[in-house]
């Protein structure tokens, strides 16, 4: 579930590395950001909708607030930028420029907000745009979602926009600049947050004379995996007339907590550090939308009930939480609860049914899964398992197995195997 290179130690090195020559390609952007100043913050609501888009006119979902230019790359930068992190620049085709949207959305609870998220621009081709809607995996920090971080965030949105098309990246609720905490692994805020943002994004590409054809190719990593499963079932299911989904093709996502996922913690597939991190994150984010426990003690051994969230709070990176946590779960956890996770009952286990089943349906359009069998963060289980629940509707989706690669370097393989089959399908319509 992990997108920065910190699900393991030996990789945080890298990562410095990574951000290092990232900062080199980007420093000769400053002056043209500066000169392109901010577009206005008002925004309309596009014209002529009906039904659904009337009521979420009504209600100012998708309304576009601002737009902040925050890159402007050209072809050998945007080459340089992917290449730092390993990947194939093959389908590099133009440089870019990105924007940070700040845009109207609503809370788990159906409460209005406010949220953020990186749309890419391609500098050439077509006028009109098609779009993809690239989710990012799990990340602790607000600084490193999409639109604020020069990280590992990044790499999907331009990596597509280089090859031409448009990429509207949200950060989700509570990370980047929206308020509040991230009601991490909420696959249905996540859902409202990247239909908004791409609603947001149509907004934004008119004002900047790239308008979009409506057709939306879905992407995503690890936790945004699983959001662009669940996204591109609410795409199918008409949530937006402006928005036709053209190909799925999710990366390494937990598609099936119940079943792989959690199981896999306690049989080795998943790492120790990876496993923590991401049960801690979990529990503590689902324990404000479900209440899994009344004080952290119950669920958590000290001293971590007293700091776990703390921790979690947007404010902490990956580097200051996971030194701050145990070894294994056995030392994280009480004996309750670590039963608790082996075989979830109550409200745990409908904290958990509530973010799988999103592989149960037909899709429309065509459906690749990219997975690796190295992968010991989410385990491929996860991806075989979606590709029998599509089968089990009709719809043959090939799982993708990247081999030996670890969990951010199956997507590093990924991503250029997905332009190219986007490019594929896109040449079909």
């Amino acid at each position: 579930m992990d997108n920065n290179s910190r699900s393991n130690k030996s990789s945080w090195g890298d990562r410095k590395r990574r951000r290092a020559a990232r900062r080199r390609v980007t420093a000769a952007a400053v002056v043209v950001l500066a000169a392109l100043g901010t577009a206005p913050a008002a925004a309309q609501q596009p014209t002529g909708a009906t039904g659904a888009s009337r009521s979420t006119e009504a209600h100012g979902r998708g309304a576009l607030l601002d737009i902040t230019p925050v890159a402007d790359l050209d072809r050998a930068d945007v080459a340089r930028f992917l290449a730092s992190g390993g990947m194939d620049t093959d389908t590099v085709r133009h440089g870019l420029r990105a924007y940070r949207l700040t845009y109207r959305t609503v809370t788990p609870q159906g409460a209005s907000t406010t949220a953020t998220g990186l749309l890419t621009l391609p500098k050439g081709g077509p006028h009109r745009l098609d779009l993809v809607s690239d989710t990012h995996g799990t990340m602790a920090h607000r600084d490193y979602a999409p639109s604020v971080g020069e990280d590992f965030g990044r790499f999907a949105s331009y990596l597509h926009a280089s090859a031409g098309r448009a990429v509207a990246a949200p950060d989700y609720l509570g990370l980047g600049k929206g308020p509040g905490r991230h009601p991490y692994m909420d696959t249905k805020s996540s859902v409202t947050a990247s239909v908004d943002m791409l609603r947001a994004s149509r907004t934004a590409a008119l004002r900047l004379n790239r308008p979009l054809t409506g057709d939306v190719y879905a992407s995503g990593f690890s936790q945004g995996g699983q959001v662009a499963m669940a996204l591109g079932r609410t795409l199918d299911d008409g949530v937006d007339r402006h928005f036709r989904l053209r190909a799925l093709a999710p990366v390494s996502g937990p598609y099936d907590i119940e079943h792989a996922e959690m199981p896999a913690l306690f049989d080795g597939r998943v790492n120790d550090i990876s496993g923590i991190f991401y049960m801690t994150y979990f529990l503590t984010a689902q324990n404000r939308l479900h209440s899994l426990y009344k004080d952290p003690s119950e669920a958590f051994r000290e001293p971590y009930a007293g700091i776990v969230d703390d921790l979690f709070d947007t404010n902490h990176t990956e580097e200051q939480i996971i030194p701050a946590l145990p070894a294994t779960l056995k030392e994280l956890l009480t004996d309750d609860y670590y039963r608790q996770v082996q075989h979830p009952t109550g409200a745990l286990l409908t904290a958990v049914r509530a973010q799988d089943g999103n592989c149960a349906w037909k899709p429309d359009a065509p459906v690749r899964l990219y997975s690796s069998s190295g992968d010991t963060d989410v385990p491929i289980a996860n991806a075989r398992d979606c590709a029998a629940d599509l089968a089990a509707h009709g719809v043959g989706a090939p799982v993708f197995d990247q081999g030996p690669a670890n969990h951010n370097a199956t997507y590093m393989k990924s991503g250029p195997q997905i332009v190219r089959w986007f490019d594929a399908v896109a040449a079909r319509h």
